[in-house]
Protein backbone atom coordinates (compact mmCIF):
# COMPACT_ATOMS: atom_id res chain seq x y z
CA UNK A 1 0.00 0.00 0.00
CA UNK A 2 1.41 3.38 -1.03
CA UNK A 3 1.02 6.12 1.60
CA UNK A 4 0.53 9.62 0.21
CA UNK A 5 0.29 12.87 2.17
CA UNK A 6 -2.14 15.52 0.95
CA UNK A 7 -4.12 18.51 2.14
CA UNK A 8 -7.47 17.79 3.89
CA UNK A 9 -10.14 15.44 2.61
CA UNK A 10 -12.35 17.28 0.15
CA UNK A 11 -9.68 19.72 -1.03
CA UNK A 12 -8.65 20.21 -4.68
CA UNK A 13 -5.44 18.33 -3.84
CA UNK A 14 -7.56 15.38 -2.71
CA UNK A 15 -9.65 15.47 -5.91
CA UNK A 16 -6.51 15.76 -8.03
CA UNK A 17 -4.85 12.80 -6.31
CA UNK A 18 -7.89 10.59 -6.88
CA UNK A 19 -7.86 11.64 -10.53
CA UNK A 20 -4.27 10.56 -11.16
CA UNK A 21 -3.83 7.62 -8.75
CA UNK A 22 -7.34 6.70 -7.64
CA UNK A 23 -7.17 3.39 -9.52
CA UNK A 24 -4.21 2.19 -7.43
CA UNK A 25 -3.99 0.84 -3.85
CA UNK A 26 -3.15 4.02 -1.96
CA UNK A 27 -3.64 5.27 1.57
CA UNK A 28 -4.14 9.03 1.76
CA UNK A 29 -2.85 10.74 4.89
CA UNK A 30 -4.52 14.14 5.17
CA UNK A 31 -2.92 17.16 6.83
CA UNK A 32 -4.32 20.57 7.65
CA UNK A 33 -1.18 22.53 6.75
CA UNK A 34 1.01 22.25 3.64
CA UNK A 35 4.13 22.25 5.86
CA UNK A 36 2.92 19.01 7.44
CA UNK A 37 2.34 17.53 3.97
CA UNK A 38 5.98 18.21 3.09
CA UNK A 39 7.32 17.00 6.42
CA UNK A 40 5.30 13.80 6.33
CA UNK A 41 7.40 12.50 3.44
CA UNK A 42 10.61 14.21 4.55
CA UNK A 43 10.37 12.36 7.88
CA UNK A 44 9.54 9.02 6.24
CA UNK A 45 5.97 8.83 7.53
CA UNK A 46 4.58 8.67 3.99
CA UNK A 47 6.02 7.61 0.64
CA UNK A 48 4.91 10.69 -1.31
CA UNK A 49 3.36 14.13 -0.91
CA UNK A 50 0.95 15.99 -3.21
CA UNK A 51 2.04 19.59 -3.76
CA UNK A 52 0.17 22.23 -5.83
CA UNK A 53 2.80 24.46 -7.45
CA UNK A 54 1.11 26.57 -10.13
CA UNK A 55 -2.33 27.89 -11.05
CA UNK A 56 -3.72 29.34 -14.28
CA UNK A 57 -5.00 32.49 -12.56
CA UNK A 58 -2.64 33.04 -9.65
CA UNK A 59 0.58 31.71 -11.20
CA UNK A 60 3.22 30.01 -9.08
CA UNK A 61 2.44 29.01 -5.51
CA UNK A 62 5.67 30.58 -4.28
CA UNK A 63 5.39 29.30 -0.71
CA UNK A 64 5.32 25.71 -1.96
CA UNK A 65 8.15 26.31 -4.43
CA UNK A 66 10.29 27.76 -1.65
CA UNK A 67 9.62 24.69 0.49
CA UNK A 68 10.84 22.45 -2.33
CA UNK A 69 14.02 24.50 -2.59
CA UNK A 70 14.87 25.57 0.94
CA UNK A 71 13.16 23.24 3.39
CA UNK A 72 13.20 19.71 1.96
CA UNK A 73 15.33 17.79 -0.52
CA UNK A 74 12.82 15.41 -2.09
CA UNK A 75 12.72 14.93 -5.87
CA UNK A 76 9.65 15.42 -8.03
CA UNK A 77 8.45 12.09 -9.42
CA UNK A 78 5.25 13.04 -11.23
CA UNK A 79 3.40 16.08 -12.51
CA UNK A 80 -0.21 16.46 -13.58
CA UNK A 81 -2.73 19.18 -14.32
CA UNK A 82 -6.20 19.18 -12.81
CA UNK A 83 -9.07 21.71 -13.09
CA UNK A 84 -9.66 23.82 -9.98
CA UNK A 85 -13.46 23.95 -9.94
CA UNK A 86 -14.59 26.14 -7.07
CA UNK A 87 -18.16 26.40 -5.80
CA UNK A 88 -19.99 28.46 -3.19
CA UNK A 89 -20.96 26.01 -0.45
CA UNK A 90 -23.34 26.34 2.49
CA UNK A 91 -26.88 25.55 3.56
CA UNK A 92 -29.51 26.41 1.00
CA UNK A 93 -32.34 26.57 3.55
CA UNK A 94 -30.54 29.32 5.46
CA UNK A 95 -30.72 31.58 2.40
CA UNK A 96 -34.48 31.33 1.85
CA UNK A 97 -37.54 32.86 3.45
CA UNK A 98 -39.72 30.66 5.66
CA UNK A 99 -42.14 29.94 2.80
CA UNK A 100 -39.42 29.01 0.35
CA UNK A 101 -37.59 26.81 2.86
CA UNK A 102 -40.40 24.28 2.81
CA UNK A 103 -40.24 23.90 -0.96
CA UNK A 104 -38.41 20.92 -2.42
CA UNK A 105 -37.68 22.86 -5.61
CA UNK A 106 -34.50 24.92 -5.51
CA UNK A 107 -32.57 27.24 -7.76
CA UNK A 108 -29.80 29.76 -7.32
CA UNK A 109 -32.22 32.59 -8.22
CA UNK A 110 -34.27 31.85 -5.06
CA UNK A 111 -31.35 32.32 -2.72
CA UNK A 112 -30.81 35.51 -0.73
CA UNK A 113 -27.02 35.87 -0.73
CA UNK A 114 -27.24 38.94 1.54
CA UNK A 115 -27.72 36.47 4.40
CA UNK A 116 -24.13 35.34 3.96
CA UNK A 117 -22.04 37.46 6.32
CA UNK A 118 -18.70 35.70 5.98
CA UNK A 119 -17.00 33.64 3.26
CA UNK A 120 -14.19 31.27 4.18
CA UNK A 121 -11.61 29.67 1.90
CA UNK A 122 -7.95 29.22 1.09
CA UNK A 123 -6.49 32.55 -0.16
CA UNK A 124 -5.60 31.12 -3.59
CA UNK A 125 -9.10 29.70 -4.12
CA UNK A 126 -10.66 32.97 -2.96
CA UNK A 127 -8.51 34.98 -5.36
CA UNK A 128 -9.70 32.74 -8.20
CA UNK A 129 -13.30 33.81 -7.49
CA UNK A 130 -12.77 37.55 -7.10
CA UNK A 131 -15.38 38.62 -9.67
CA UNK A 132 -18.13 36.42 -8.20
CA UNK A 133 -17.41 37.66 -4.67
CA UNK A 134 -17.41 41.30 -5.76
CA UNK A 135 -20.68 41.04 -7.70
CA UNK A 136 -22.65 38.59 -5.53
CA UNK A 137 -21.25 38.96 -2.01
CA UNK A 138 -19.92 42.54 -1.84
CA UNK A 139 -20.74 43.02 1.85
CA UNK A 140 -19.49 39.65 3.08
CA UNK A 141 -16.39 39.45 5.26
CA UNK A 142 -13.63 37.31 3.74
CA UNK A 143 -11.61 34.99 5.96
CA UNK A 144 -8.61 32.93 4.83
CA UNK A 145 -8.09 29.42 6.21
CA UNK A 146 -5.59 26.63 5.54
CA UNK A 147 -7.53 24.85 2.79
CA UNK A 148 -10.86 24.82 0.98
CA UNK A 149 -11.74 21.63 2.84
CA UNK A 150 -11.15 23.31 6.20
CA UNK A 151 -13.43 26.15 5.11
CA UNK A 152 -16.25 23.74 4.23
CA UNK A 153 -15.77 21.89 7.51
CA UNK A 154 -16.02 25.15 9.48
CA UNK A 155 -19.28 26.02 7.73
CA UNK A 156 -20.68 22.57 8.53
CA UNK A 157 -19.79 23.01 12.21
CA UNK A 158 -21.37 26.47 12.55
CA UNK A 159 -24.99 26.40 11.28
CA UNK A 160 -27.07 29.55 11.44
CA UNK A 161 -24.03 31.87 11.54
CA UNK A 162 -24.31 33.28 8.02
CA UNK A 163 -21.24 31.41 6.81
CA UNK A 164 -20.40 30.06 3.38
CA UNK A 165 -17.28 28.46 1.92
CA UNK A 166 -15.55 28.36 -1.42
CA UNK A 167 -14.56 24.78 -2.13
CA UNK A 168 -15.00 21.58 -4.10
CA UNK A 169 -18.04 19.45 -4.75
CA UNK A 170 -16.17 16.63 -3.00
CA UNK A 171 -15.92 18.81 0.11
CA UNK A 172 -19.62 19.67 0.01
CA UNK A 173 -20.49 15.99 -0.28
CA UNK A 174 -18.18 15.00 2.56
CA UNK A 175 -19.68 17.49 5.02
CA UNK A 176 -23.30 17.23 3.89
CA UNK A 177 -23.65 20.78 2.59
CA UNK A 178 -25.27 22.29 -0.49
CA UNK A 179 -23.62 23.81 -3.53
CA UNK A 180 -25.18 27.28 -3.57
CA UNK A 181 -23.50 28.35 -6.82
CA UNK A 182 -21.47 26.17 -9.17
CA UNK A 183 -18.22 26.99 -10.98
CA UNK A 184 -17.72 30.48 -9.58
CA UNK A 185 -14.10 30.93 -10.67
CA UNK A 186 -13.32 33.98 -12.78
CA UNK A 187 -12.10 31.91 -15.74
CA UNK A 188 -13.37 28.62 -17.15
CA UNK A 189 -9.88 27.34 -17.88
CA UNK A 190 -8.73 27.47 -14.26
CA UNK A 191 -6.28 24.59 -13.79
CA UNK A 192 -3.70 23.75 -11.14
CA UNK A 193 -0.39 22.00 -11.68
CA UNK A 194 0.46 19.39 -9.05
CA UNK A 195 3.66 17.47 -8.37
CA UNK A 196 4.15 14.27 -6.42
CA UNK A 197 7.39 14.34 -4.45
CA UNK A 198 9.04 11.22 -3.08
CA UNK A 199 12.32 9.33 -2.99
CA UNK A 200 11.51 6.76 -5.68
CA UNK A 201 9.68 6.76 -9.03
CA UNK A 202 6.02 5.82 -9.20
CA UNK A 203 4.11 4.12 -12.00
CA UNK A 204 0.90 5.62 -13.36
CA UNK A 205 -1.55 3.53 -15.40
CA UNK A 206 -1.86 6.22 -18.05
CA UNK A 207 0.28 7.29 -20.98
CA UNK A 208 2.33 10.39 -20.18
CA UNK A 209 1.99 13.46 -22.40
CA UNK A 210 5.67 14.34 -22.08
CA UNK A 211 8.70 14.16 -19.80
CA UNK A 212 10.09 17.15 -17.95
CA UNK A 213 13.26 17.94 -16.03
CA UNK A 214 13.15 20.67 -13.39
CA UNK A 215 16.36 22.31 -12.28
CA UNK A 216 17.52 25.14 -10.10
CA UNK A 217 20.31 27.32 -11.46
CA UNK A 218 22.21 29.83 -9.35
CA UNK A 219 24.25 32.26 -11.44
CA UNK A 220 27.88 33.08 -10.86
CA UNK A 221 28.25 36.61 -9.51
CA UNK A 222 31.60 36.98 -11.28
CA UNK A 223 30.38 36.17 -14.77
CA UNK A 224 28.85 39.02 -16.76
CA UNK A 225 25.94 37.93 -18.96
CA UNK A 226 25.65 34.59 -17.17
CA UNK A 227 21.88 34.30 -17.63
CA UNK A 228 22.22 34.86 -21.37
CA UNK A 229 24.86 32.14 -21.54
CA UNK A 230 22.71 29.76 -19.48
CA UNK A 231 19.75 30.19 -21.82
CA UNK A 232 22.01 29.87 -24.85
CA UNK A 233 23.16 26.46 -23.58
CA UNK A 234 19.59 25.26 -23.99
CA UNK A 235 18.75 27.29 -27.07
CA UNK A 236 21.43 26.13 -29.48
CA UNK A 237 20.69 22.52 -28.51
CA UNK A 238 17.01 23.20 -29.33
CA UNK A 239 15.89 22.19 -25.83
CA UNK A 240 12.44 23.60 -25.14
CA UNK A 241 12.02 25.48 -21.85
CA UNK A 242 8.41 25.43 -20.64
CA UNK A 243 9.06 27.61 -17.63
CA UNK A 244 11.69 29.97 -16.26
CA UNK A 245 11.15 31.84 -13.02
CA UNK A 246 13.38 33.80 -10.68
CA UNK A 247 13.18 33.57 -6.90
CA UNK A 248 15.38 35.14 -4.20
CA UNK A 249 18.07 32.89 -2.76
CA UNK A 250 17.33 34.37 0.71
CA UNK A 251 21.07 34.72 1.22
CA UNK A 252 21.77 38.18 -0.17
CA UNK A 253 19.67 41.10 -1.41
CA UNK A 254 19.48 41.05 -5.19
CA UNK A 255 20.72 37.46 -5.41
CA UNK A 256 18.36 35.13 -7.27
CA UNK A 257 18.19 31.58 -8.47
CA UNK A 258 16.33 30.50 -11.60
CA UNK A 259 13.81 27.68 -11.63
CA UNK A 260 13.81 26.14 -15.12
CA UNK A 261 11.65 23.38 -16.64
CA UNK A 262 13.06 21.61 -19.69
CA UNK A 263 10.82 19.38 -21.82
CA UNK A 264 13.26 16.48 -21.97
CA UNK A 265 14.53 13.67 -19.75
CA UNK A 266 17.55 14.15 -17.53
CA UNK A 267 19.01 11.10 -19.28
CA UNK A 268 19.11 13.01 -22.57
CA UNK A 269 22.62 13.56 -23.88
CA UNK A 270 21.65 17.11 -24.77
CA UNK A 271 20.53 17.98 -21.23
CA UNK A 272 23.66 16.47 -19.72
CA UNK A 273 25.82 18.50 -22.09
CA UNK A 274 23.86 21.68 -21.35
CA UNK A 275 24.29 21.17 -17.60
CA UNK A 276 28.03 20.65 -18.02
CA UNK A 277 28.29 23.85 -20.06
CA UNK A 278 26.33 25.81 -17.45
CA UNK A 279 28.51 24.49 -14.63
CA UNK A 280 31.60 25.45 -16.62
CA UNK A 281 30.35 29.04 -16.44
CA UNK A 282 30.63 28.84 -12.65
CA UNK A 283 26.88 28.42 -12.12
CA UNK A 284 25.40 25.93 -9.67
CA UNK A 285 22.90 23.38 -11.03
CA UNK A 286 20.54 21.34 -8.87
CA UNK A 287 18.11 18.91 -10.46
CA UNK A 288 14.76 18.90 -8.65
CA UNK A 289 13.41 15.96 -10.62
CA UNK A 290 12.95 14.37 -14.02
CA UNK A 291 9.47 12.92 -14.38
CA UNK A 292 6.46 12.13 -16.59
CA UNK A 293 3.79 14.81 -17.00
CA UNK A 294 0.05 14.44 -17.58
CA UNK A 295 -2.09 17.22 -18.99
CA UNK A 296 -5.78 17.24 -18.12
CA UNK A 297 -7.87 15.56 -20.78
CA UNK A 298 -11.63 15.63 -20.19
CA UNK A 299 -12.33 12.60 -22.38
CA UNK A 300 -9.61 10.60 -20.69
CA UNK A 301 -10.79 11.72 -17.23
CA UNK A 302 -14.27 10.30 -17.94
CA UNK A 303 -12.94 6.98 -19.25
Amino acid sequence: MIRIAALPSGSVSHEALLHILGDQPIEIVHHKMIADVFLSTAQGKTDYSVIPIENTIEGSVTLHMDWLVHEVDIPMQLEWVYPSIQNLIGRRDELRSAGEASSSVSSESELDYSRIHKVLSHPVAMAQCHQFIRSTLPAAELEHVGSTAEAVQMVSQNPGQGLAAIGTSLGAQKYGLDILAERITDHNNNHTRFVLIGNRPITVKKEADHVKTSMLITLSEDYAGALHQVLAAFSWRKLNLSRIESRPTKKKLGNYYFYIDVLASQDSVLIKAAMEEIQALGCQVRVLGSYPCYEYNLARAKS
